[in-house]
């Protein structure tokens, strides 16, 4: 449930992206990717957290896209997500600025905090301009 407008998709996410809500969205991000002419923007200032299954989802849509000739980006990015970004050298691949269709030179890696345990995932969509997903109510 999203609408494109012109060549992009932008969508919403918040709550927690981690490995348990990671597989509850994937198939969201894809058909959001799907429908999508050549550009998949994503706001993720309303996660509180993403841990590096979450990074991982965002990583596969990205490959996907650019399979596909298409360019993922990030918009937004709440403080956990910029860091977790910048800590992996991550940023620079969902750049709206970076030329979409080329790989780093490099990739690197750091270590992260273990995943806060109780929150549990839920995805919610909301229809207009953009899909919004909303993780951690339970169904």
């Amino acid at each position: 449930m999203f609408a494109s407008s012109g060549n992009r998709t932008r969508v919403m996410v918040r709550g927690e992206l981690d490995l348990v809500s990671g597989d509850q969205i994937r198939a969201r991000l894809l058909d959001a990717l799907a429908a999508s002419s050549n550009r998949l923007e994503l706001d993720l200032s309303g996660l509180s957290f993403c841990d590096c299954a979450g990074l991982n989802v965002l990583l596969e849509l990205r490959h996907r896209a650019l399979r596909q000739g298409k360019a993922v980006t990030i918009q937004a990015a709440s403080p956990a997500v910029a860091r977790l970004l910048d800590l992996t050298g991550a940023q620079e691949l969902f750049s709206p600025e970076r030329p979409w269709c080329t790989e780093p030179a490099a990739f690197g890696a750091a270590s992260r905090p273990s995943p806060k345990p109780g929150a549990s995932p839920s995805v919610k969509a909301q229809c207009g301009r953009h899909l919004s997903v909303r993780v951690g109510e339970p169904a």
